[in-house]
């Protein structure tokens, strides 16, 4: 497998998309850009293995690429929210 450098930068960016979109949607703010890109990535892995076994398919495109992993990210967040007991839950000092 041959990944061109216009591939490698299509899927950091859709990654960093993705768990921004999540982090927002989960937490009400990101991770960082590491963090993010984290998320989205192992996001986009459970997305492509999950939406097809649900039946859905997005379509092809950029768009389908940042919604397929931004609802795997979703999914990846929700999981370590109910293993870990609310674990990445940010907490304010006062």
């Amino acid at each position: 497998m041959h990944l061109s450098n216009q591939g490698l930068l299509v899927i950091i960016i859709v990654g960093i998309v993705a768990g921004w979109l999540a982090g927002r949607v989960m937490e009400g703010g990101g991770f960082g850009l590491l963090g993010d890109l984290l998320v989205g990535l192992v996001g986009a892995f459970i997305g492509d293995w999950l939406l097809p076994r649900l039946g859905i398919h997005l379509g092809a495109g950029i768009v389908a690429l940042i919604l397929n992993a931004f609802i795997g990210a979703v999914v990846l967040l929700l999981i370590l929210r109910l293993v870990g007991g609310g674990w990445g839950r940010r907490r304010r000092w006062s």
